[in-house]
């Protein structure tokens, strides 16, 4: 069934955030994909193909406040009303919290927190008075237990969550639903580059479970957890943290 309605997805060039734009564009949306690697938001729209006026590529530095409003007032105009948000833009550098340097700590919360804060921001003082839209963050398992060598970022991560959560607490009452979508090892270039081991079985020295349904998520698995969660089969959800990890975090 299609659907009308303009979805913006930040980091929508790759992994997790292509797979998004990828099954918000075949349920119907018109897709604002925003993210700063201009190659993979060409290749984004020319893969596309037939589809693709249903994809507008911005290159968009996340934590920019003021281009991101010009983004949306860019979207706004050329698709229509934004309707729903997906935060999905993320920044991972791997390292131990006395090896974390003040650049790197920086660069992630810029990226995961501050980027989280200025799209969800832009796209809730519109829908505030429409008094309708739904926003997702794609968090991590990670913000949810202690990971060795990640602080910063399940650090992030947790943050954008609990934003997310308060964002969802006060836009409740102007009809705006708020979420987490939190993956855990999922297919992708980053957890590839992340060289993390036998996810499947765990690491026990490095106090790491492993997953339980015994096999790695694909992207589309959490974009489908995302659209569950922006779709009116969710009316009644918001605040909602929704794990998709394959049990590997225990529930913890």
């Amino acid at each position: 069934m299609r659907r009308e309605g303009v979805a913006v997805v930040t980091g929508g060039a790759g992994g997790i955030g292509a797979a998004i734009v990828e099954a918000l564009t075949g349920s119907g949306r018109r897709v604002a994909a925003l993210d700063l690697d201009e190659d993979g938001l060409r290749g984004l729209v020319e893969q596309a193909g037939e589809q693709g006026p249903a994809i507008t590529a911005h290159t968009v530095d996340v934590s920019d406040a003021p281009a991101v409003e010009t983004a949306f007032d860019k979207i706004e105009a050329e698709l229509g009303a934004v309707t729903e948000v997906v935060n999905v833009a993320g920044l991972l550098r791997p390292a131990t919290v006395l090896d974390t340097t003040d650049a790197d700590w920086a660069a992630t919360f810029a990226v995961n927190v501050t980027g989280v804060f200025v799209v969800s921001r832009a796209a809730a003082r519109r829908m505030r008075g429409r008094r309708h839209g739904a926003i997702v963050t794609v968090g991590s398992n990670a913000g949810g237990v202690p990971r060795g060598g990640m602080a910063a970022y399940a650090a992030s991560k947790a943050a954008a969550a609990h934003l997310t959560r308060c964002l969802g607490l006060e836009m409740a009452p102007h009809g705006v639903r708020c979420n987490i979508v939190s993956p855990g090892s999922t297919d992708t270039p980053m957890l590839r580059a992340l060289g993390a081991g036998d996810v499947i079985a765990g690491d026990a020295a490095a106090f790491r479970t492993g997953i339980p349904l015994g096999r790695v998520a694909e992207p589309a698995d959490i974009a489908d957890a995302v659209l569950f969660l922006l779709s009116e089969r969710a009316r009644h959800i918001t605040m909602h943290e929704l794990y998709v990890d394959g049990g590997a975090t225990l529930r913890a």
